[in-house]
């Protein structure tokens, strides 16, 4: 098998060519570098000469709130380029994995979202997002859509990283309490990635870690599980303004499928992050 990986200096391709390697799968990682989502003809070319039989697409314009500005350069990047890589796949008869979110949810309610349920984007991230789903399920019968949340990992930037960094300098962080989710560790989803890819069952996956929390109750765990003595004040959605809107409910609701489940609970899993920071350092 032969694995073309987009973005994979993000900070979940960065996890993903890791895995791969681990597993001695052959593969070419790929940044803006060497693939530009913005330019269709390399875009095909690289993909037609390398002739992988998978194509994880990680790479994504994911500045949410650059995003309500940036709108022309955030649909270049995930809608056309993702238009792109699922030509290039269907050239090529190669599988793709797109790289989803539960941006592409309005939020509303306090169920968690199902794979059938009808998205309704409320920011323009979401919106791209959602519109590059629609460009891979009409290109492609050989897909897996994997719709993740509030990602964190030891490569990157993510709120895990945010929290540290601002706790340092800080002894009081307000964080908001009324928008609900399930963080997903990228080593984690990277394991699964590696399953679905050696896999013929296609379609649209949810894959977050288990359990639910709000961004305030993940705070407190970040503080608590480093060792720091941040004190953290729950605040509303309406007092901390950001230029894109949030879904005060991101919880996606896992496929039945035991095969595509992140088994760790997203306590455990940020304990991981933490040794795995800490072996790093």
């Amino acid at each position: 098998m032969k694995v073309l990986v987009t973005g994979a200096n993000g900070q979940l391709g960065f996890d993903v060519v890791k895995r791969l390697k681990k597993s001695r799968i052959e593969l070419l990682g790929t940044d803006r570098n060497t693939l530009n989502l913005s330019n269709k003809e390399q875009v095909k070319r690289v993909i037609r000469e390398y002739k992988p039989d998978v194509v994880i697409h990680c790479a994504a314009y994911t500045a949410v709130d650059k995003a309500e500005d940036e709108k022309e350069l955030c649909r270049e990047v995930n809608v056309l380029g993702t238009r792109y890589v699922a030509e290039a796949c269907k050239e090529i008869d190669a599988k793709m994995v797109y790289i989803s979110t539960d941006y592409v949810f309005d939020g509303e309610g306090d169920k968690p979202f199902e794979v059938v349920d009808k998205p309704n984007p409320i920011n323009y991230y979401g919106q791209t997002k959602y519109e590059g789903e629609l460009e891979v399920q009409n290109y492609l019968d050989k897909y897996f859509i994997i719709r993740i949340s509030w990602v964190f990992g030891s490569h990157g930037n993510n709120f895990v990283k945010t929290m540290l960094r601002l706790g340092k300098d800080r002894e009081q962080l307000s964080v908001v309490s009324d928008q609900i989710g399930s963080p997903t560790y990228t080593y984690d989803l990277a394991e699964l990635l590696i399953k679905i890819i050696q896999s013929d069952k296609f379609g649209i996956y949810h894959a977050t870690n288990e359990g639910v929390c709000s961004w305030y109750e993940f705070a407190c765990e970040i503080f608590k599980q480093a060792g720091m003595d941040v004190k953290v004040k729950s605040i509303k959605t309406e007092d901390y303004h950001t230029k894109a809107i949030r879904p005060k409910n991101s919880v996606l609701k896992k496929n039945h499928v035991e095969l595509y489940k992140l088994s760790n609970t997203w306590q455990d899993a940020l304990n991981h992050f933490f040794e795995e920071i800490s072996n790093k350092s």
